[in-house]
């Protein structure tokens, strides 16, 4: 059976959006929190992420907010129309609370399905950063490695079910300065550093070209690399080359060396187009041709917050019933 995953957020319900930085919304981030699990867990996924970041508001600002050494200086543009404050770094970059700790808590109170908990990643909060104070790039990704680590530690400590505990680390900077891929590898390391008993997985979406990580993220202590690829392939049927162009790239990976897990991104985020589930199925067909079945997990390209709740839930539903029709053909 192919692990069937969501990457993180969902869109929030219109009563936590409507109450977000009121005191309303603490009094019902819960409420949307149980919801989406049971969304989720109904979709047929195995694992359930932390139930949609119902806690969070976006992936750099939720991190940030929780740090000491950071102002904001206003916002900026990240994709489509969607903004978030930017800050720069005018002091010791040093953790002064826990940003994830009470979501987490609660939603393994709310889960029946594996969870797993994406963090924004030291590299990506680097580089989306403006700097006030450090003379070098490695010396902040050290700081933010280390106040991430302790946080993940924190987690670790507050894991109260008995499986496996899954972190994910959001990096969706990491190819934005291909110079930078053994500062980017180094960085993401030091924070994992001796971590064996945890599964750590990394997300890194929307890169013009994978290729330009290798060789160097071969030597990324990750167990799993969570990509997209459904944004930039053609939605005709069919297994072969030309019809899932946007999925060849894998090959190459595969020549460099690649053998690790690797969640497909089947479904594209980025439009209310509902893949037909065999569509998703002759994806996962395509790369299954090539790569260790074993080691192919499925997921959206990215988290789906950019998606009404319906239309989501749609999507989750088609990349599961594909994923069976895959199954199906393949005889696990």
């Amino acid at each position: 059976m192919f692990y069937k995953q969501e990457i993180g957020s969902i869109k929030k319900p219109d009563y936590l959006t409507r109450t977000y930085k009121k005191m309303e919304f603490n009094s019902l981030k819960k409420k949307a929190l149980e919801e989406t699990i049971k969304m989720m867990e109904s979709a047929g996924l195995d694992n359930i992420g932390i139930g949609g970041e119902m806690y969070r508001w976006e992936m750099y600002e939720h991190p940030v907010d929780h740090l000491d050494g950071f102002v904001y200086y206003g916002k900026v543009r990240s994709f489509d129309n969607r903004y978030y404050k930017k800050a720069s770094i005018v002091g010791p970059i040093k953790r002064k609370s826990s940003a994830y700790i009470e979501e987490f808590l609660d939603a393994q109170q709310l889960a029946n399905k594996d969870l797993k908990i994406p963090i924004t990643g030291p590299y990506t909060i680097l580089d989306w950063s403006f700097n006030d104070y450090y003379g070098k790039r490695i010396d902040i990704g050290y700081d933010l490695a280390k106040v991430i680590r302790e946080e993940i530690i924190d987690l670790k400590n507050n894991w109260k079910r008995n499986d496996v505990l899954r972190i994910q680390i959001d990096e969706p900077a990491a190819s934005t300065h291909p110079d930078e891929i053994p500062l980017f590898v180094e960085i993401f390391n030091e924070t994992v550093r001796n971590l064996n008993d945890i599964k750590i997985s990394s997300h890194i979406c929307y890169s013009k070209d994978y290729r330009i990580l290798y060789p160097e993220i071969l030597e990324m202590k990750t167990t799993q690399l969570a990509l997209e690829f459904s944004n930039r392939d053609p939605l005709e049927l069919g297994t072969d080359d030309d019809s899932r162009k946007g999925f060849s790239i894998i090959k190459d990976l595969v020549d460099y060396g690649e053998n690790r897990e690797i969640g497909i991104g089947v479904i594209d985020v980025h439009t209310d187009f509902i893949e037909p589930p065999e569509l998703v199925r002759d994806r996962i067909l395509y790369v299954s041709k090539f790569y260790d079945i074993d080691k192919i997990v499925i997921n959206p390209d990215c988290g789906l917050r950019t998606r009404s709740r319906e239309i989501a839930y749609r999507k989750l539903i088609s990349m599961v019933e594909g994923t069976k029709l895959a199954e199906k053909e393949i005889g696990k």
